[in-house]
This record gives C-alpha cells, structure tokens and sequence, in this order.
C-alpha cells in the first residue's frame, strides 16, 4: 500500500514536471523574437528595431508570429500525444456561450472588475488609448502590430494553461491561479530584459497574474479567457 502511494506521488511529480515544461518550451518559442531582433535582423539590417522601415516591422511582426504559431501548434500536438490532455480538441467542443452559462454571479462580478482595473491601468499607462494610440502611431501598420498582439496572447494563455496543470498536479490546489504566477517569473522577466526597466517587468507581472485568476474565473473555457485576456492586453 505504501509503495503504490509512493508511486502515484511520484508520478504525479513528474506528470508535473512534463507541463511545467510545455510551458517552459512555449516561453522558448517566446523568445525566438529576441533571436531574430538582436541576432538575425540586426546582422542583416545593421541597426536595432527602433529603426525598421515599414517592410522590415512587417516582415519582422510575420516572422515572429509564424514561429509563434508553428511553437504553439507543436507543443499542444506534443502534450496531447504524451499526457492526453488535448487543448485543441477543448478549444472546439467548448463555446463562448457555454462557457458563460457555466459561470456563477461572483465568478462574473470578480472578472468584470479585473478586466475593468487592467484598462484603467493601461488608460493611465499610455496617457489614454492605447488602441487609439496605437493607430495614430503605426498608421499602416496597425493591422499587422495588432495581428501581433492577438498571437501573443495566445502564447501567454499556452503558458498559463500549462503552469496550472503543472502545480496542481503537484499542490492538489485548483483554486490558486499557478498560470498566471508562471506567466508573471516568465512573460515579466522577458519584458524586463527586452524593454530594460525593471518597472515595465513587474507591471508586466502583475498583469500575468490577473490573467491567470481570469482563466480560472471563465472556469477554464480557453474561448472565454482568450476574449478577455485580449480585452485587458490589447485595449
């Protein structure tokens, strides 16, 4: 009896340690835009972002979406084959409406206020819209800066999904946002070294964590935390 119970513990780790590492490897394919900013463009170009034209920021933002997406697509195949937790075949067979019938009063209060305190966050952040800002920013570009963004969100609900199945496997504990705390050490420190201010890092943090409560709010619906994780980020 004590040896089967040790055997399920440590199963359990491990089975932890596999999601831990998907979503470790999506931070991976995360970072490929370093690589190709800092190592490829930058050889190529001769001078850092700050400089592109607009053919070299398209280029660059479909590029990086493309790995994103090819990074996206292997690591969810790859945990489907390995652990049977199949994160396409959830975000089918789950809808926006079904998701929403499942939530209760409070889970819908406690969201609205989230999603509410990240645009007044971002209001404050860039002195009004952002999403205005943007457009008088990038002009033409602004379709595919956005296109971007949408991506991004993706990959950052990739790591949030995969951190909660890591701890929880290891905790018990369904009810701590553990996604949202991997998402905050991951997606925070990669803000911080790519925009070097350690102000942008944790500002960055803290919203990894508020999507992280926002995933387990929608009750895990992907459909449902992809909406507002891309209404708190992106507007």
């Amino acid at each position: 009896m004590k040896t089967t119970t040790l055997t399920k513990e440590k199963n359990r780790f491990f089975q932890g340690l596999d999601f831990l590492s998907y979503g470790l490897e999506i931070f991976a394919f995360i970072g490929f835009e370093l690589l190709l900013t800092y190592g490829i463009e930058y050889k190529v170009y001769g001078y850092d972002i700050k400089h592109y034209t607009n053919g070299q920021y398209i280029l660059h933002w479909v590029l990086t979406c493309a790995v994103w997406l090819f990074g996206a697509w292997y690591v969810v195949r790859e945990c489907a084959k390995k652990s049977g937790v199949d994160l396409l075949k959830n975000f089918r067979e789950k809808s926006l409406i079904q998701g929403a019938k499942e939530m209760s009063f409070l889970q819908w209060v406690m969201l609205i206020v989230g999603t509410v305190l990240c645009l007044i966050s971002t209001w404050i952040d860039w002195n009004g819209s952002k999403l205005l800002a943007e457009f008088h920013k990038r002009g033409v570009l602004f379709p595919f800066q956005y296109m971007y963004y949408f991506v991004e969100v993706i990959m950052v609900l990739l790591i949030i999904v995969f951190g909660q199945y890591a701890f929880e496997k290891w905790f018990k504990n369904d009810k701590i946002p553990y996604g949202g705390i991997l998402v905050a050490l991951t997606w925070g420190l990669g803000h911080w070294l790519t925009k070097g201010s350690l102000g942008a890092g944790i500002y960055t943090a803290i919203g990894g964590f508020v999507f992280g409560g926002a995933y387990l709010l929608t009750r895990r619906n992907m459909k449902l935390s992809y909406l507002f994780l891309c209404i708190m980020f992106i507007l």
